[in-house]
């Protein structure tokens, strides 16, 4: 792969379509600032529609011909999950990337509409409700990519079968270690089943390393603002560096499914996207088979895949 992979090598994306949950602020916004840039249309899937707008005009300032949409999006509801995917398929034949962003972290015990704990009701099972809703137009694009963005926190996570939804126990960080890793799970397990059943989609997973964005400020983490800041100041990376893993992993040529992009520094905090390894909990299938069937009880979403 490229050494120091910046967003000057993503190649000509006219053409193509992505869709970017949490395409507002962070993360998201620079991927969608990023693919506009390079010619793709880009929709910016938003609970926040202030902040969307927003968005869409501080990348309309970077590149004035970017072609944007704004579409409203609240991955802890399911049946706005199924509105949303039911309003892009009146729009769009085909989606190119579908880039599954968002996340909440290390937030109070709280749960989504349908009574998921929300760190793992948004983060994951959003998703999967998602990306099922939209597969089929996924699979009807030659060459879609499906990016999961995870953490590195992963690595401390455990998925709590008895306890998924942290009723009988919950504490903010094990919760979102919980999903990030579900994140991954998921991410091979669709691999794998893209695979068995002939399709070219490829679900591919990256993570932003130690980036500075707002989403540690939405957390439960009992720390002074001004430490976070001076943290994020001395060991992060900015948000644009942190957005090269899931850059890469939806652009860059040599992509292949399955792999895993994070920076290329020194425990992964920072630097330029590379292929990384992922925890050994997060290739065990027999775990991926059954958080695969879970989550497909709590969404009611199962992958048309057989059909296809």
């Amino acid at each position: 792969m490229t050494t120091n992979w910046t967003e000057n090598n993503i190649p000509d994306l006219r053409g193509k379509t992505a869709v970017i949950t949490g395409a507002n602020s962070g993360l998201g916004y620079e991927t969608a600032r990023a693919l506009a840039a390079k010619g793709a249309a880009v929709i910016l899937a938003c609970r926040n529609l202030d902040k969307g707008q927003q968005a869409v005009a501080a990348i309309q300032q970077h590149a004035p011909h970017a072609t944007l949409e704004l579409m409203p999006l609240n991955l802890a509801d399911l049946s706005d999950i199924r509105r949303f995917a039911h309003a892009y398929a009146q729009k769009f034949d085909q989606l190119h990337l579908l880039i599954n962003n968002a996340g909440v972290m290390a937030t109070p015990y709280r749960e989504t509409a349908d009574g998921f704990e929300m760190q793992f009701g948004t983060n994951h099972l959003g998703h999967f409700a998602l990306t099922g809703h939209l597969l089929p137009l996924l699979l009807a694009t030659p060459t879609a990519r499906v990016v999961t963005v995870s953490s590195n926190l992963h690595k401390q996570g455990q998925i709590n079968f008895a306890d998924i939804n942290g009723r009988k126990s919950y504490a903010p960080f094990p919760a979102y270690n919980q999903s990030k890793l579900a994140n991954l799970l998921f991410a091979y397990e669709l691999q794998r089943k893209l695979e068995s059943h002939g399709h070219t989609t490829r679900s591919v997973a990256a993570h932003p390393g130690y980036a500075a964005t707002n989403l540690q400020f939405g957390s439960d983490v009992r720390v002074p603002a001004w430490l976070m800041r001076l943290g994020n100041r001395l060991m992060a990376q900015d948000q644009a560096m942190g957005a090269l893993p899931q850059l890469y992993a939806a652009t860059a040529d040599d992509v292949q499914g399955g792999d895993y992009f994070g920076p290329n520094g020194r425990y992964e905090i920072r630097g330029y996207p590379t292929k990384t390894h992922s925890s050994t909990a997060s290739h065990d299938r027999e775990a991926a088979t059954q958080l695969w069937q879970l989550s497909e009880e709590m969404t009611g979403v199962v992958y048309p895949l057989d059909t296809l």
